[in-house]
């Protein structure tokens, strides 16, 4: 009766792993993987105050990914109309290692009022942060454009939306899939010539979209702005006209 006992207690447990695994077969590839998948946060904000702006973008991942350092970040920003990237200040900070942008759009003016300008896109790679393992760090520096005065009130918002993430790594993780989403054709460094297939990676962003107040003129003062203006042209052109006749040489 025992050896009966024992084998029917062997041949139940023998049925309930199996049921198991042919329950877990019918689970999808990667449903495990995603289920554990922790989120991406990003975090843009702005430093200094002024028509001159840095824009420092940081990102964290929510879980420790072992051979992180392999990978590398990629920052596809599009700055509004309201603001506007100098390319030689670009070209100036890489020299000195400060950062790691370089702009995409091709005709661009410094110099154009907000509402003769275009959206620019700049391509920024993250570098990690030496304080945090898994976060990566990126800098830009922005400043305002020109706009146009207001009627009533003497302020103008800017609306910056959030970047898109691209990630490329040189092995393959996982847990990486729980984020991507698509891959996007971008060189594969700054200093590059290469084309690399990127993750573009889905994250949790801590605001939802940046919000800047600008001060605009406003039209009641124009005749004002226009007559003081003049004026001080007029008294300006005369002082330098005075002195030149005064202590200018003339020969003929």
């Amino acid at each position: 009766m025992a050896a009966r006992a024992v084998a029917r207690l062997l041949l139940w447990a023998a049925g309930l792993v199996g049921w198991l695994a042919a329950d877990f077969s019918d689970v999808p590839n990667g449903a495990g993987i995603r289920a554990t998948c922790s989120d991406i946060i990003l975090r843009q904000e702005f430093l200094k105050d002024g028509f001159h702006r840095d824009l420092l973008i940081k990102v964290k991942f929510g879980e420790s990914i072992e051979g992180l350092q392999t990978c590398r970040l990629l920052i596809k920003h599009y700055i509004p109309t309201g603001l506007y990237v100098d390319p030689y200040e670009l070209a100036s900070l890489r020299e000195k290692n400060i950062t790691e942008a370089v702009m995409v759009s091709e005709s661009f003016n410094i110099e154009a009022p907000n509402y003769l300008s275009k959206e620019s896109e700049v391509l920024i790679y993250a570098r990690q942060d030496a304080q945090c393992i898994d976060c990566f760090q990126a800098f830009l520096p922005v400043h305002y454009r020109y706009h146009r005065p207001h009627r009533k009130d003497g302020h103008t918002l800017i609306v910056v939306n959030n970047p898109d993430l691209l990630m490329y790594c040189d092995e393959e993780f996982p847990v990486l899939k729980c984020w991507a989403q698509s891959e996007v054709a971008a060189p594969c460094a700054l200093k590059s010539e290469d084309i690399c297939q990127w993750n573009n990676m889905k994250y949790k962003s801590i605001l939802k979209n940046l919000t800047l107040q600008v001060p605009v003129g406003l039209t009641i003062h124009t005749s004002l702005v226009c007559s003081v203006t003049l004026l001080i042209t007029v008294l300006c052109s005369t002082l330098i006209l005075v002195a030149v006749f005064k202590y200018g040489h003339f020969s003929l």
